[in-house]
Order: C-alpha cells, then structure tokens, then sequence
C-alpha cells in the first residue's frame, strides 16, 4: 500500500481512459489505486461530498474508437465522466493493432493512435474537471527541433493538444525534454525510470557488484550522455560514452551511415557494463556498441532502454547473446512487447505501472512528485541493501 501523505482533496473523481494500445499496463495501473485507496479508507473520511466515487472497484473508464468501413473513426465515452479528473493513457508505438480500410487490414500506427486519442479527448467535451495524458513515448519525440527545412512534429502535437484542452503531459525519457518549451504554461513532466533499472538489474543478477571497479555506465552516443552521468552518478560508478563518425557524403534511409563507434572513458577490462540509452529501435548501434566494448575487454555487457522497439526482430540481439556479446537486455513495458520477446532467457521486462499509477495517485490530489522524479533516497536504499546481501 502506497503511504497516506495526502493532505488536500481530490481535483476531482479520478477516472483513466485506457487506449486500447496500452490496456494490460493500465489495467494493473488502475489494480494498484483500487487496492491502495480502499486500505486508505478508514484513515481518510471518504464520505465527505468532495471525496464522492473516492473508493471504487476499478476507475476504468469504458470508450472505445469504432471505425466506418472507409477507415474514418470516431471516439465514444460509454460513461458519465462529469466533474472527473480524467487520465488518458496510450502507447503510439503498439502496432499489434490492426483497423480495417475498404475490406484490406492496416497496422495502426503512432499517427493513427494520436488521432484516436483526439477523437476521445473531442468525446470529452468540457465535461472532465481536468484532462490528463499519460504517453509513455512522446509522440514524434525523434522530431523535436529542426535542422533543415523540415516540420517540428513534436511541439505541434504539444500545442495542439493543449488547445483541446489537456492541463498535464506525462511522458517517460523524453528523447529530448527541451521540447516541453513549446508549451510553457501547462504540466509536462518528464519522468525518468532509473530506480526501476537498478531494481530489476539487482533482482535478476544478485551477484553484480556495483562499484567503480567492477561497473561502469557507458552512452551509446553524445546524445545521452546526460542520461549516462545520471546513472552512473546515482551508482557512484565511471561514466564512459562513444560517438559516431558519419558518413555525411551519402544518406542511407532517410540518416547518415555510421563509419565507426570512438570510445572516450577509462579502462573496461574485467568491468561489467550497462548501455543505458532511450530506446532499441533496429539495435544496430547497441549492439555495434556492445561488440566494441568486449573488443575492450569488458566482461558483461547489459543493454538497457526505456524503450524496446526492436524493429528489425530479434534475430541479431539472440546471435549476439549466442556469441557473448550481450549479457542481458532490459526494457521497460511502457510499450508494446513483442511476444516472443518473453521466451528469451537474456530480457527482463522492467514493470512500471506501480510507479504510473503513485503518479496519478498524487496529481489527484494535486500533490508534489518530487518525491518519485527524483529517486535517490530510494536507490541509495536499495544499493545499502545489496551491497549488504553481498557482503554476507
């Protein structure tokens, strides 16, 4: 049960819409409130009026988005959702999912679930005391500033749906977070998953010392060094990073070919490793990364995402494992998890819908989340604990 520290009411009767795209984690999601708030009843009075529909079975709200037979959809609330606090959670990158267009089957894509959750936030109208989105990968994140001419998609999808009406973003390792300037009068929160990587890097390999001289946190690319140093900083372990060199003479669908990963860092040998990175999209460059690291001599490598896409199958990542390149691969189920993924002995699926729904738990009651944005009481806990385990 999640500690009773609320000291304000409720913005209003808590309510999560659940895309179809994301219904398993929001349904665990919506377990963990339905438990913590009827343990929480007899220290709160919920019988005042402003704490009406306080404790409830489930808070699931039932929609749905029925598509014409011309692939056109509308979206429909099947319940009252007057005065409610309203959370609309999604994943636009499950494409499981398939609608139908003149009798021939389409895979959804991001831009088909970001329609369908205008179309549910449209079904809304103004009757929701506040509206809430919960999209673990923000949509067209990859797209947040321009370098050519070319659109900003990203700062697009924010303004616009602020202008529908939405008061706060809850996104997950923003590929880049500098895009909520594009709305800076309204909530973004950019949440980090790093207490959830430590945790689940410590159950599943109880024997991983994490030090500076067994451990090292290394940046696939100059880009997410920031998110490195984090890791590293909270591990109190060495911080090392590559960066590719392109070829800028020719493009190679629709980007610049890598030549080769440098390394910048101290040494690897003996060291176990964790490629810490936003996502595993084809996995190409972590495992390159993986590769040069046991040229370096470490000894095993983790390769760790928020977000596992892996868009080209998993055919590389199980040679890489064969081979000893790849130790064990960690991503998070914010999205889409391919089935196949689970019967592999190397994944570990990272579970944050405890943490999803201590964020909706707290915003209802429009309560401060410092507490779980920034983990470090909980990961310095959690280190003590092993370091312990291990000393005995």
């Amino acid at each position: 049960m999640a500690e009773i520290k609320f000291q304000t009411i409720p913005v209003g009767q808590l309510g999560i819409i659940a895309m179809e795209n994301i219904r398993p984690l929001a349904e665990k999601v919506d377990a963990y409130l339905a438990c913590w708030r009827r343990d929480r009843e007899n220290a709160l009075d919920v019988n005042e009026l402003h704490f009406k529909g306080y404790r409830r079975d489930s808070y699931l709200i039932s929609a749905a988005v029925p598509r014409f037979g011309s692939g056109e959809g509308k979206g429909i609330l099947k319940e009252s959702v007057r005065g409610h606090d309203i959370y609309i959670m999604l994943d636009v990158l499950n494409y499981s999912l398939t609608y139908k267009v003149c009798g021939i089957i389409n895979h959804m894509s991001p831009d088909d679930h970001y329609q369908d959750l205008k179309r549910i936030i449209g079904a809304l109208q103004s009757k929701a005391a506040r509206i809430n989105v919960i999209m673990p990968f923000l949509y067209e994140s990859r797209q947040h500033r321009r370098t050519s001419r070319e659109s900003l998609d990203c700062a697009a999808m924010l303004q616009e749906l602020v202008a529908l009406g939405v008061e706060n973003i809850i996104t997950f390792d923003a590929h880049d977070p500098r895009v909520q300037n594009a709305i800076p009068d309204k909530g973004f929160e950019n949440v980090s998953c790093t207490y959830q990587f430590v945790k689940a890097l410590i159950h599943s390999t109880p024997d991983i010392r994490i030090d500076s001289d067994h451990l090292m946190v290394i940046s696939p690319d100059e880009g997410g060094m920031s998110r490195a140093v984090t890791l590293g900083n909270y591990l109190g372990v060495d911080v090392g990073m590559f960066y590719k060199r392109r070829d800028y003479t020719q493009i190679v669908n629709g980007k610049n070919p890598i030549v080769a990963h440098e390394y910048l860092g101290r040494d690897l040998d003996g060291k176990d490793v964790i490629i810490i990175d936003d996502m595993i999209s084809s996995g190409d460059s972590m495992l390159e990364v993986a590769a040069e690291l046991k040229k370096r001599k470490a000894n095993r490598v983790f390769a760790a995402a928020t977000f596992g896409l892996f868009t080209n199958g998993l055919a590389k990542f199980d040679k890489a494992h064969e081979d000893g390149i790849i130790y064990q691969v960690l991503t998070t189920n914010l999205t889409y998890q391919k089935p196949e993924l689970f019967e592999r002995d190397y994944y570990q699926s990272v579970d944050l819908s405890k943490y999803i729904a201590l964020i909706i738990d707290n915003l209802n009651h429009n309560n401060t989340l410092s507490e779980f944005l920034v983990p470090t009481e909980r990961i310095n806990r959690i280190l003590k604990e092993h370091r312990e385990a291990l000393a005995h």
